[in-house]
């Protein structure tokens, strides 16, 4: 799992790195010729493109190394965690729906991964089997009866 996270992570990162390097400077130095830089749209859009991916590379940076730091060993094996299987039932919806609790750069409602970070995420985070967990989602509140969990140490290869 997180071995993808990095591979896609260093694939951006290769990407803006690119065009920081090769195609910025390119753009820049065709609106430089262009003359007086201070009424010339060209320059000023590429210096604009210029720091927000140089902020956009900061962050993948910073994640990237972020997941670098994830310690398995850590990560609980009697709760709802990073990495995660949690078959849920819908108390409004009598329902019952299956998530993956993921990162960010992982999560697909569709495919039923959602992150950590997002309401229902958040809100399944420590919970065991039996535990209803009430989440507050930008659609009202939700409750969801947990009834079987299987942790990331459950599973086989998902960690490289």
């Amino acid at each position: 799992m997180t071995i993808d996270i990095k591979r896609k992570l260093e694939e951006e990162i290769r990407v803006i790195q690119h065009e920081l390097t090769k195609e910025l400077p390119k753009e820049l130095k065709k609106a430089i010729a262009l003359g007086d830089l201070s009424e010339n749209a060209e320059y000023q859009s590429a210096k604009q493109r210029q720091e927000i991916l140089n902020a956009k590379l900061a962050q993948l940076r910073k994640r990237l190394a972020d997941v670098a730091m994830i310690n398995f060993d850590r990560i609980p094996r009697d709760r709802a965690s990073y990495g995660s299987t949690v078959v849920l039932y819908d108390l409004q919806k009598n329902a019952e729906i299956t998530y993956k609790l993921v990162s960010s750069e992982e999560s697909n409602i569709q495919k039923g991964l959602i992150s950590t970070t997002s309401p229902i995420g958040r809100g399944l985070l420590n919970k065991r089997e039996g535990d209803t967990a009430r989440v507050h989602t930008p659609g009202g509140l939700k409750e969801f009866e947990i009834l079987s969990l299987t942790t990331i140490h459950d599973q086989s290869g998902t960690t490289e």
